[in-house]
């Protein structure tokens, strides 16, 4: 490497809107970002994409995220896509398929049938789709999002990483496909070989290259789902640290050294590059309650209406749509309002103090499984941008919160492609490397017992209804009585 020369690190997000693609040296500075967009069709259950848009994308992205980089040396690329997206693509590594994606709900029959034959699967999880699809479309190459981009980039149709083939049913404990998968009617030939997280799969080949600006012979290094990828890029990694992702929806990450066990499937666990587990579990709250209710209005200006409501009239259980998937799994679960909000004021309120409460529920859950919670706990996603929000849901948690500067997924996969290359000893420091740190939000005094009572009864009902089982709903009194006794 020339003298002038430095070693960037090529992170790419497949997500759902857009191609993301961010340039990224090991201190964290962004030499480079570009993005593209993404269609697709939705029609009632169904959502699907092209995945030819896939590379069309990331063509666009990558090369207005190294068109302005000089003197830089690409060391590695990975990759990150949608949990749970999948297609089939035949011998030579051509789409089958359109892609189903994440939440495309069709193929209910099938998840039922991988669970009678002893999956513990969800109807959404790519088992049940790739299931619909060889009844459809043929038998073929079950895909994943990242493995068709990386066929293209390498010339070759890649082995999967483990954290993709999580939700078609590979065993990160046994490093195994389960054997009823040929009972399914899957053939070997459907079935990839699978790669821990980080291990080199290839080099970017010349038309790659030509297409996307990428240096051909750049190391294309296994990458993780998305989710997995915001994880790494809140550098929340060490055992008992946890990221609180808000977005349209929740979704709660943290690392043990152990798997979390969990009988109902609620929470589940992807395996790290080394070998320890990074247990989780996604919400149907989030912020998408407040883009439905209040479109067009200035969130920050009904932030601080809001905060004069402490606690809101009403008590929320905000459900972006139907169906709650943790802390509790209730098919049947719809968004309720207990009480009258006096104002939009105090509905707002009342959506913000909701969410806050279901991700109060989200960790005395994870506590009642015996998930480890000393570590720290990292606020990301869109909903982190407000202040306010950040600083109510310190006080209903009772702790205090990291909030960084920069946490897309593609930074994760930045951080991914260094450790994968070796740039790092291990992933927690390639990540912590990368992280700039932001502001840490302080519980206010008393600010747990302000909303203890709201708490309560949310807790109450949601146990009075059948969603939430009694044991959990007693160990999350029995929480919340020692954070207030101690507040």
């Amino acid at each position: 490497m020339a003298a002038d020369e430095q070693d960037a690190w090529l992170g790419i997000d497949l997500g759902t809107q857009s191609v993301r693609v961010l340039l990224v040296t090991g201190d964290g500075t962004v030499l480079g970002s570009g993005s593209a967009p993404l269609g697709g069709r939705r029609d009632g259950v169904r959502h699907e994409q092209d995945p030819v848009e896939w590379w069309d994308g990331l063509c666009a992205a990558s090369r207005a995220a190294l068109g302005s980089a000089r003197g830089v040396r690409v060391g590695g690329l990975a990759v990150c896509g949608t949990s749970g997206t999948v297609l089939l693509t035949d011998g030579a590594g051509r789409p089958m398929s359109p892609a189903l994606m994440y939440d495309d709900g069709r193929a209910t029959v099938y998840g039922a049938r991988a669970r009678m034959a002893g999956l513990a699967v969800q109807d959404t999880w790519a088992l049940p789709k790739a299931l619909w699809l060889t009844e459809h479309y043929g038998h073929g190459r079950i895909t994943h999002q990242p493995d068709l981009v990386v066929a293209l980039l390498t010339g070759a149709p890649p082995p999967a990483d483990s954290s993709h083939a999580l939700k078609t049913g590979y065993d990160l404990e046994r490093d195994a496909w389960p054997g009823m998968l040929h009972r399914l009617g899957l053939s070997d030939a459907a079935i990839p070989d699978v790669v821990r997280p980080g291990t080199l799969l290839g080099e970017v080949c010349a038309s790659a290259a030509d297409a996307t600006g990428i240096p051909a012979g750049t190391p294309v290094l296994a990458g993780m789902t998305d989710g997995c990828a915001a994880q790494i890029a809140s550098a929340a990694l060490r055992p008992g640290s946890w990221n609180s992702v808000l977005g349209t929806t929740l979704v709660l990450k943290g690392a043990s050294l152990a798997p979390v066990r969990d009988a109902t499937g609620v929470v589940y666990n992807h395996r790290a590059p080394d070998g320890s587990w990074l247990p989780g579990g996604a919400s149907s709250v989030g912020a998408g309650v407040l883009t439905a209710a209040f479109a067009g209005v200035d969130p920050a200006a009904m932030d601080a209406l809001a905060a004069g409501h402490e606690p809101s009239g009403a008590i929320a259980y905000p459900l972006v749509s139907p169906g709650e998937r943790f802390p509790f799994l209730a098919p049947d679960a719809t968004a309720l309002v207990l009480g009258e909000p006096e104002s939009d004021a105090d509905l707002w309120a009342a959506l913000l103090q909701g969410v806050a409460f279901t991700e109060r529920l989200c960790l005395d859950y994870l506590d009642h499984l015996g998930a480890p919670l000393d570590g720290t706990l990292t606020f990301t996603g869109g909903a982190a941008r407000s202040p306010y929000w950040n600083q109510l849901r310190a006080d209903v948690l009772g702790r205090p919160a990291r909030v960084p500067r920069q946490t897309e997924p593609a930074l994760g996969m930045a951080a991914l492609a260094a450790y994968g290359a070796g740039a790092a000893p291990g992933l927690p420091e390639a990540a912590e490397g990368m992280v700039r740190p932001g502001t840490t939000v302080e519980p206010r005094p008393g600010g747990t017992a302000r909303f203890a009572e709201p708490y309560a009864r949310l807790v109450d009902e949601l146990t009075t209804r059948g969603w939430l089982p009694a044991p959990v709903a007693a160990h999350a009194h029995a929480r919340l009585d020692g954070d207030t006794a101690s507040s």
